[in-house]
């Protein structure tokens, strides 16, 4: 029986750092930081309970299903073609990578431009060619991810992060200042809820086809040993994220920042300036620049593995051109367009995924038909959290004092109590159906 070695280990799971960690997990952390303030550690402990905890039970989700398709399978098959596909887009060329791609240039390239090529839509575009020209190098041959992620990308990431920390702790920055928005009252689910910025949680169900074919390569066939390392991989990723939010955080909370704060980018900007002076736009150009790049890769990689197998007319590769090209169009609308749609699309999508993450956790100890069980708790997440996102995207919050009469829908998480009775409703239709079913055995 073929097994990975520790160092094959080592390095896969610095592969799925890399594919995780990008633009969002960034600019969210630091953003929280500065926003929670004296609250930052309470903050910064549900962004990654929603981060990182949740891109790891995804992992083990879909290693005890075996993969992605048969989990929500589970639920129905027009779900099964329509959530997944709705997850991909989000994550890949409808949101994620154009996002990626545009802070990038933002953070990484802008700055040091002239500011008549700054104001100009021209230096965007012509970096979005050189930008996904690179990620498709790096995509166009899946196999090689582990040696070109594990020994290029994820060190040289965490070097860099690690070198601003130290720095950090030997210079005097000031203190913390009083928390703000809802940091200030609820300062756990607030950061569990900027923890779905990052996407990882999404990441996470549909990088297990990128596994898939690791696996396969290496001639690995034995499930629980498959389950064994998904695990070991996602707790490898889990641990130097949350070093890396712990960070990102702290220096986020030290940044003394003037005026008005929309995004954690204007946050890291200004510590950089703190703690390195004008170079400190070239190693957050740096960071930025690699984050960004390794997360496209890592998408580009597994929505084109994907769509390849959905539509198989075109090759893989032709999908990874075509998925550059569109992300790299998508880019060019710029970071501000694209954050504005993030938030109510996430809204509805992150819900729905944490459900069936619990679900595929929980399998074994479901009723013995658990079609209802899945389909009826499903439908109820999936329909309010449409309800909660029409509200606040549509109707300008004009029903939300309907919507509070739900407990816990103040803190975020009005969903969970049509989850608990879409449980109930789908273990009662399968008591009833066993039920009957067992009466016609009977008869006949």
């Amino acid at each position: 029986m073929n097994k990975l070695t520790n160092k094959e280990i080592m390095f896969i799971g610095f592969m799925l750092f890399s594919m995780l960690f990008g633009a969002g997990n960034l600019i969210f952390p630091a953003f929280l930081g500065q926003a929670a303030g004296k609250n930052v550690w309470e903050a910064v402990i549900g962004f990654i309970i929603s981060d990182a905890g949740l891109a790891v039970f995804g992992f083990i989700a879909i290693a005890k299903s075996g993969t992605f398709d048969t989990l929500v399978k589970r639920v129905n098959p027009t779900f099964a073609f329509l959530f997944p596909m709705a997850i991909y887009l989000s994550i890949g060329p409808g949101l994620a990578i154009p996002r990626a791609g545009s802070l990038a240039y933002e953070m990484g390239v802008k700055p040091f431009l002239p500011t008549t090529i700054q104001g100009s839509p021209f230096g965007l575009l012509i970096y979005t060619v050189v930008f996904f020209s690179i990620v498709f190098w790096f995509a166009k041959s899946p196999s090689k991810l582990i040696d070109r992620f594990g020994k290029i990308l994820t060190p040289s990431l965490l070097i860099l992060i690690i070198i601003v920390f130290i720095k950090a702790m030997f210079t005097d920055l000031p203190d913390f200042k009083a928390a703000t928005l809802t940091y200030k009252e609820n300062p756990i689910s607030q950061g569990f809820l900027d923890g779905y910025q990052t996407m990882d949680g999404l990441c996470a169900l549909i990088y297990g086809i990128v596994f898939i074919n690791i696996f396969k390569s290496k001639k690995i066939s034995n499930q629980s040993l498959q389950i064994k390392y998904l695990a070991v991989f996602g707790l490898i990723c889990a641990l130097l994220l949350t070093i890396c939010y712990f960070i990102i955080a702290y220096l986020g909370a030290s940044a003394q920042v003037s005026g008005k704060v929309d995004n954690g980018a204007i946050v890291l900007s200004t510590i950089m300036q703190q703690l390195f002076g004008t170079s400190g736009t070239i190693v957050l150009g740096l960071i930025f620049s690699l984050a960004c790049l390794s997360v496209c890769i890592g998408l580009i990689t597994s929505c084109a593995q994907y769509f390849s197998s959905i539509f198989p007319k075109l090759s893989y590769l032709n999908w990874a051109v075509l998925l550059c090209l569109i992300s790299g169009f998508i880019a060019n609308l710029g970071l501000a367009q694209i954050l504005k749609v993030s938030i109510p699309i996430l809204g509805l999508v992150y819900p729905i995924s944490i459900t069936l993450m619990i679900l595929g956790l929980s399998h074994d100890r479901l009723p013995f038909n658990k079609r209802p069980v899945y389909a009826m708790t499903i439908s109820l997440v999936g329909l309010y959290s449409l309800t909660e996102m029409i509200n606040s995207t549509f109707l300008h919050g004009s029903i939300s004092g309907i919507l509070s009469i739900i407990p816990l829908q103040t803190k975020g998480f009005g969903w969970v109590i049509p989850g608990f009775i879409g449980l109930t409703l789908g273990s009662m239709i399968e008591k009833i159906t066993f039920k009957e079913n067992k009466a016609e055995r009977t008869a006949a």
